[in-house]
Formats: C-alpha cells, sequence, structure tokens
C-alpha cells in the first residue's frame, strides 16, 4: 500500500527514532509498503519518520541503470559502524523536500550493520551512490535532513519554498 510523504516542515522529521524492538509481520508488511512508496515516488531511499512512524527502518535501492535488476534494501535499525575518511560530494535530494537539491558532502566509503526482514544481522561496505543513500536515510532517523548539511540562508530558502508548496497543496485539496 501507498502511503503519503511527509513533507517538510513537519516537527515528526526533526525526531530521533526508537530502535525497532522485534521485526512483527506489520513492521514487514511497513517495509513492504515503503518500497512500494518509494518506487511510485519515485525515489532511491525512504525512511520510515517520512512515512509518519518513528522507528528506525529504511528501504533503499541504488541501482539506477536502465537494464539494472532492481535491488531493494530493507534496514530495521541500521548503523554505521564505520566511514572512510576520503569524501565525496552528491547533490541531494529529498522525497520530503521536493523538487529542491543541494550539494553534500559525506564519507565516500561506509560500513553498515542492520537486521534485515528474516532478523539476521547483515553488514555491507557500501560506496558511491549507496554510501551517499545510507546515510541520507540512517539522518533521517537521527531527526536531520540533507538541508541540514548545507549553509543557514540556503537552508532557509528551501524551507520557506516548502511553506509555500504546502499552503498551495492544502489550497488544491479544499
Amino acid at each position: 500500500m501507498k502511503r503519503p510523504i511527509l513533507l517538510h516542515p513537519d516537527p515528526r522529521l526533526k525526531k530521533l527514532c526508537e530502535p525497532v524492538p522485534d521485526l512483527s509481520d506489520a513492521r514487514r508488511a511497513l517495509a513492504a509498503d515503503m518500497l512500494e512508496t518509494m518506487y511510485a515516488a519515485p525515489g532511491i531511499g525512504l525512511a520510515a519518520p517520512q512515512v509518519g512512524v518513528l522507528e528506525r527502518l529504511i528501504v533503499l535501492d541504488c541501482d539506477k541503470a536502465d537494464d539494472a535488476a532492481p535491488r531493494p534494501l530493507v534496514m530495521f535499525n541500521p548503523e554505521i559502524v564505520a566511514a572512510s575518511d576520503d569524501t565525496s560530494t552528491y547533490e541531494e535530494g529529498c522525497l520530503s523536500i521536493p523538487d529542491q537539491f543541494a550539494d553534500v558532502t559525506r564519507p565516500a566509503a561506509v560500513t553498515v550493520r542492520w537486521l534485515d526482514e528474516g532478523g539476521a544481522e547483515r553488514q555491507e561496505d557500501m560506496e558511491g551512490l549507496w554510501a551517499t543513500c545510507v546515510q541520507h536515510e540512517i539522518d533521517h532517523l537521527d531527526g536531520r535532513l540533507f538541508i541540514d548539511h548545507i549553509g543557514a540562508m540556503r537552508r532557509q530558502m528551501i524551507t520557506r519554498r516548502m511553506v509555500k508548496l504546502k499552503r498551495e497543496r492544502a489550497r488544491e485539496a479544499l
């Protein structure tokens, strides 16, 4: 089931998320809903707080080539256990901040540990777009948005645009 995506500014997007205590069928269904929502948006990552659930769950699929088979990853309680000293800069966007982009510098490679849908602990080294995306989504779980990594003036400008967009959408919904 496709879920509505919260738009910035929304206080739920700035909250620290709680660890997932158990992998119930309801949480696995949430993960499936999040993947459907992410693909429909379309996006390459989505965090539970973006659909109003304040738990440590992210989904991502960063294989963007037209001929690439989908590689969806569902991560319960993801954590970065190592990060490279080397950095890379990507132009980031966010499904909760539509049509707004900014260059963000992050570690170029990370090692991530998480629980998969079956409850098994997994660990993977990620680089390139995968590393950027997983860091972006884990930031959501800590109440941070990509605009928190840019200058204050640019962040305020983007926030004003989002307030205006939310007002326009509210008027359209009437």
